[in-house]
């Protein structure tokens, strides 16, 4: 990073963070890609791939566009099927949600407020 630039690659910085790139779990003070307004994943998913756990009693707003693939997000009340490069779906605080990539998947998540919090613990 120089002079409040940073340019980078998602899929390799990505894989230190579980793919986030952007958020409050950057180094602050030193990373541009710091922030505690938003939070950015390139998130890559093998065929078969799944959230460990739903996420609940959610406090952000997120959007999730698919880049490539397919890919499903779980709602309490339905099941939304992301089929085409630039589907999305958004949500807000409050919603319970899961998600599972059927096929090889590539999406692209922004959520804000950038809050601690929300990490399934590694098994």
């Amino acid at each position: 990073m120089r002079d409040g630039i940073y340019v980078g690659q998602a899929g390799v910085d990505g894989a230190d963070n579980e793919g986030w790139l952007l958020g409050h779990f950057m180094p602050p003070g030193v990373d541009v890609r710091h922030s505690a307004d938003v939070e950015v994943k390139w998130g890559v998913h093998p065929a078969g791939d799944t959230r460990a756990e739903w996420v609940t009693g959610e406090r952000r707003t997120a959007l999730l566009v698919l880049v490539s693939g397919r890919f499903h997000v779980e709602l309490r009340d339905r099941t939304v099927v992301l089929t085409r490069p630039g589907d999305y779906v958004v949500w807000g605080p409050g919603v319970d949600h899961s998600w599972l990539a059927p096929e090889p998947a590539v999406v692209l998540t922004v959520r804000w407020p950038s809050i601690a919090g929300y990490r399934v613990a590694e098994g």
